[in-house]
This record gives C-alpha cells, sequence and structure tokens, in this order.
C-alpha cells in the first residue's frame, strides 16, 4: 500500500499524478487557498502579487495543498480538486453573464431614456438628415454614459443610424435640469462624409 504522505508540511513527497495545473486554484485563487490551507493564496490581495498569483497557484497549487492538508488518498485528492475545478468555472460562467446582463440593463434602460428618444425624434424631422440617410431610418443601441440624480443628469452617448441609401452616427451631449433635457451638442456624422448635420438647430 501507497504511504500518504499528504499534510506533513514542506517535505511531503507529491506523487507525480497529482502535481498538475489546478484550475480551482486558477479561477478561485484565495477561495481555494482557504479550503485548501494554502494561505500564500491570500497574496491575491497583495497589489502587483495579485497579477502573477492565479498562475502561481495553477501551477504550483496541487503540490501546496496535498502538503498543506491531510487528505485520505490520492483518490480523495483528485475527486475534492475536480469539485473546486467545477465550481470554478460555474462561478465565472455566473460572473460572466452577471456583467453581460449588467452591461445589457444600462443599454436598454439607455434606449428607454427621455433623452434617446427625444434624439431619435430629432434625427426624424430632419429633412436634411432623413434625405441624406434615406427613410426609413433605424436606430442602433447607444452607448456612452448617461447619469440621473434625482431631477438632473448629463447624457453623452452616440448611437448608430442606417437608412435606405446611407448610415451614420449620432452624437450625443445633452443636460438635464429640473427634469427636463436640453441639447448641448446633437449632430449626425455620415459615414464617408466630412459634413456633419446639426440635429438641433
Amino acid at each position: 500500500m501507497e504511504e500518504n504522505t499528504s499534510g506533513h508540511g514542506p517535505m511531503s513527497a507529491v506523487p507525480p499524478e497529482i502535481d498538475r495545473w489546478n484550475w480551482g486554484a486558477f479561477f478561485l485563487n484565495w477561495i481555494w487557498g482557504i479550503g485548501n490551507n494554502t494561505w500564500i493564496a491570500l497574496l491575491m490581495f497583495v497589489p502587483f502579487a495579485n497579477m502573477v498569483m492565479p498562475f502561481v497557484l495553477g501551477a504550483k497549487g496541487s503540490a501546496w495543498a496535498w502538503r498543506n492538508k491531510k487528505w485520505d488518498s490520492v483518490e480523495h485528492f483528485r475527486r475534492v480538486q475536480r469539485k473546486w475545478a467545477v465550481w470554478s468555472l460555474v462561478a465565472w460562467l455566473a460572473f460572466i453573464a452577471l456583467i453581460v446582463a449588467i452591461v445589457f440593463g444600462v443599454m436598454f434602460s439607455m434606449k428607454k431614456s427621455d433623452v434617446y428618444q427625444q434624439a431619435v425624434r430629432q434625427l426624424q424631422v430632419s429633412d436634411e438628415a432623413m434625405d441624406i440617410l434615406g427613410a426609413p431610418v433605424t436606430t442602433g443601441w447607444p452607448s456612452g454614459s448617461f447619469n440621473v440624480s434625482g431631477p438632473d443628469g448629463t447624457a453623452s452617448f452616440s448611437f448608430d443610424a442606417e437608412g435606405k441609401k446611407a448610415s451614420g452616427t449620432v452624437y450625443v451631449e445633452a443636460t438635464r435640469a429640473r427634469g427636463q433635457w436640453a441639447f448641448d451638442h446633437l449632430e449626425l456624422a455620415v459615414q464617408g462624409q466630412e459634413k456633419r448635420i446639426d440635429l438641433d438647430p
């Protein structure tokens, strides 16, 4: 029966079959470190060190975990580390999904905002813009900043506009005071043309 060398500290012999890349340590780093008695993982909270520690933990984590904690067997160790790898993947997928949801939520709220709707209306009532783009014109998702605090706020964003004859980008700078938006800058840049059309004469 093979000797169980786990949990004996730096002098523990590490079985070669477990001395390999550890995805749980790489993705969950300090959380994995606490769960596996590998306190060096807390260097994730140190500036600059935290940029390299995920890679160090990925490469050295399995050996450190074997030495720092008592395991029933090699198979027990591998089974637990597989679970860490699965949960690290789940956690990162959930994090990415959350970020995507936040980004689309912000973009959706901007597209439904009064200032965006007003900018679209200004585009649609501009005879010059409609003549160049070619009606009907479809507008895209806005990108930029949108800040509102009570009745006041500021907006700085752009969105694409595409018609039958041409496409362009609408640039918006606006200020909100006492619940009403006023454009500071509103213009259409037509693709392939140097001229810009003022949409808020």
